[in-house]
C-alpha cells in the first residue's frame, strides 16, 4: 500500500514493507520520490525521516533537471545516435532493397526504400540494437553465473520505457531494455549482475545493497554512470 505525504512542494509516495531498514530514492526523469520503510514505523516517523533528507532530495532533482536529455528522434542525416555509449552519426542510404544497419567509421548507415515513415526508421533501428544486445548478453552472463551462483533460465530483450531491466524471481528470467545498447559497456553490465542479484534478493533491502557490494563493489559509480548519459526524451532511470 502506498501513502503520499507532502514537504511544502514535494510529494513523497511511502511504501511500507517487511524490510528492516528505511530505502530513500529520487527516480529520473522529473524526480520523484520514493521511501520504502519498515512495517513497524509510523507515518510521522517516516516524515520526520523525510525532513531530515530535503536537502539532499532537493539536490538530487536539481542533478536531474540539468541532465542531458535527447530532443526526440527524426531519423535525419548526420542526426546522433548511440552505440556503447559512444556518438555516431547517422547516414540515410535510399534503395529498392531490404533495409539494413551497418557501422561504418563513425556513423550508423541505415539503408531504407525511398517511402520508409519515420515509424518503420525506428522499428528498424530498435531491431538492430535488440541484436546488438543479444550478441554480448550471453557472455557477461556466463561470466557472472559462477560468481553469483545463480543460474539464468531465460533472458529477454525489449524496449522498455521505465526500467532498465526486471527479473522474474521464481522462473529465474531476466528481462532487459534495449536501449541498454546505448550505453557504456559497464552500464550494461551492471544491470545484468543487478537483476542476476535479485533472483537471489527480490527485493532492494540491504541484503540485496550486500549481495552488489560482494558482486560488484562499484556498482554505485556504474549506476550513477548508467544515469549521467544522455538519455532519450523519454527514458527513466536506475
Amino acid at each position: 500500500m502506498t501513502t503520499r505525504i507532502k514537504l511544502g512542494d514535494i510529494a513523497i509516495d511511502v511504501v511500507r514493507k517487511d524490510i528492516k531498514n528505511i530505502h530513500l530514492s529520487v527516480y529520473p526523469p522529473a524526480g520523484r520520490v520514493r521511501i520504502s520503510a519498515p512495517k513497524r514505523m509510523t507515518i510521522d516517523n517516516i516524515r520526520v525521516f523525510a525532513i531530515t533528507k530535503l536537502g539532499w532530495i532537493k539536490k538530487q532533482q536539481l542533478k536531474l533537471q540539468e541532465q542531458v536529455r535527447e530532443t526526440p528522434r527524426e531519423y535525419l542525416d548526420r542526426e546522433s545516435h548511440y552505440l556503447w555509449g559512444k556518438r555516431y552519426l547517422l547516414k540515410i542510404i535510399e534503395k529498392d532493397a531490404v533495409p539494413y544497419v551497418t557501422l561504418k567509421h563513425n556513423k550508423i548507415v541505415l539503408r531504407i526504400r525511398l517511402d520508409t515513415s519515420d515509424e518503420q526508421k525506428q522499428a528498424i533501428l530498435a531491431e538492430w540494437y535488440r541484436e546488438k544486445l543479444k550478441e554480448v548478453v550471453p557472455a557477461l552472463i556466463a561470466k557472472w553465473e559462477p560468481l553469483t551462483g545463480v543460474r539464468v533460465e531465460k533472458t529477454f530483450f525489449q524496449r522498455m520505457k521505465t526500467k532498465w531491466g526486471s527479473c522474474n524471481h521464481c522462473a529465474k528470467n531476466i528481462r532487459l531494455n534495449t536501449e541498454l545498447a546505448k550505453k557504456p559497456p559497464e552500464c550494461l553490465e551492471y544491470v545484468v549482475v543487478h537483476e542476476m542479484a535479485h533472483l537471489l534478493e527480490p527485493s532492494h533491502n540491504s541484503r540485496f545493497i550486500a549481495l552488489m557490494d560482494q558482486f560488484m563493489p562499484k556498482w554505485y559509480f556504474y549506476r550513477d554512470e548508467l544515469n549521467r548519459s544522455p538519455l532519450g526524451h523519454e527514458e527513466w532511470g536506475y
